[in-house]
């Protein structure tokens, strides 16, 4: 997994989604951080962290965001999802009915 900062993530994070753009997908996760990467007894973080990681099938991406940079990569982080969700595949509502109806009765 690549450690990156937060401007080469957002740009990492773009080549991903164009070349998963006609097949594959980029799952993403966002979760706090307290700095260590071993188990040890809880203590009280000093900052509080975000680590973000991006994966597909190939490639693997983290960033850490802290508390004084988050709207910034929020406002850049958002403008770049809106601007990669135009391939998403429509969800077919009428199968997801049709199995319903058949474990009603």
């Amino acid at each position: 997994m690549v450690l990156l900062d937060n401007d080469g993530f957002l740009l990492a994070l773009t080549k991903m989604f164009q070349n998963n753009r006609s097949s594959g997908s980029v799952s993403i996760v966002l979760k706090k951080y307290n700095g260590r990467t071993t188990r040890q007894a809880p203590q009280q973080p000093l900052d509080n962290l975000c680590l973000i990681r991006a994966s597909d099938n190939k490639t693997k991406l983290s960033t850490i965001i802290s508390n004084k940079e988050v709207t910034k990569f929020q406002m850049s982080y958002a403008t770049l999802l809106r601007g990669n969700m135009d391939s998403l595949k429509k969800h077919d509502k009428s199968k997801e009915q049709k199995g319903r109806k058949r474990k009603d009765l």
